[in-house]
């Protein structure tokens, strides 16, 4: 099993503070969710078209891999789908150039379920991206993520799409949080198809969801990562700080630094 942070959690650090904690503090890679305040990753600096070979080179100096780039694309998204597929169309190429196995992509906006999903829609728009994504050594992920923390729900829609470039990101809070699902049924439910895992914590306080330090909630990572463990589970579990989005969590430095000795005393 490999650790990662994405850089969801640290929306004010340049690209070379990335580089120097995840190296110095032990990761193995990092997820790619924006770089400071470009958050299409294929406009960000260190990818564009004059600086992607440096940034490949120095990646592979520091022994340091970019095993998934995160995408805003939303595949229910009927008045702006032509956006998106071209949103993930792009991802796929900076992917295939940077040699990354996996981008991300949404069928639902938050991870607060929503009333309205057509998941006939979304696996049809799934199913375009799979087959733009053929012969390019990328595979789309789709998260566990509104009405598609349902893992029966997820694993129906994964078997209609039915291709080899179509997996699963298992965020383990959000059929937890939203769906009440233990992680043995979710993990069970998808172990076939998960390529990928986010871990967050949290607590609900006052009626509200209450983003935590691992271990400082309620959400049972802990036990999703023995889990993993057990089943010989060798990807990334990458920590999925949402501090770009609420920015009175705690300072990336020391979140990082707990993640990576809270992980490596499990796996």
């Amino acid at each position: 099993m490999k650790i990662a942070f994405s850089t969801l959690g640290c929306p004010d650090w340049t690209w070379d503070d990335m580089l120097s904690t995840a190296k110095d503090l032990g990761f193995d890679g990092i997820e790619l969710r924006g770089i400071e305040n470009e958050i299409y990753v294929p406009k960000a600096k260190p990818f564009n078209a004059a600086n992607l070979d440096a940034t490949i080179e120095r990646l592979k100096k520091l022994n340091l891999e970019i095993p998934c780039i995160t995408s805003s694309c939303f595949l229910f998204d009927k008045e702006n789908i032509d956006t998106y597929l071209n949103e993930g169309k792009d991802y796929i190429d900076l992917a295939e150039k940077l040699g990354v196995k996996y981008i991300r992509v949404l069928g639902d906006a938050s991870p607060e379920p929503s009333d309205n999903i057509d998941a006939d829609f979304v696996a049809e728009n799934l199913s375009t991206l799979s087959k733009y994504a053929e012969g390019k050594n990328v595979k789309i992920l789709i998260e566990t993520n509104g009405v598609f923390a349902d893992s029966d729900r997820m694993l129906e829609l994964i078997r209609k799409v039915n291709s080899p470039n179509v997996g699963v990101l298992w965020d383990v809070h959000h059929p937890y949080r939203f769906m009440g699902e233990t992680v043995k049924k979710t993990y069970d439910a998808l172990k076939e198809y998960i390529m990928f895992v986010h871990v967050k914590d949290s607590k609900i306080e006052d009626g509200k969801i209450k983003y935590k330090m691992l271990g400082y909630g309620d959400v049972p990572v802990s036990e999703a990562l023995q889990l993993l463990k057990k089943n010989g589970y060798q990807g990334y579990v990458s920590l999925e700080w949402v501090k770009r989005w609420y920015k009175d969590l705690e300072e990336p430095g020391i979140v990082f630094s707990h993640y990576i000795n809270y992980a490596k005393s499990i796996i």
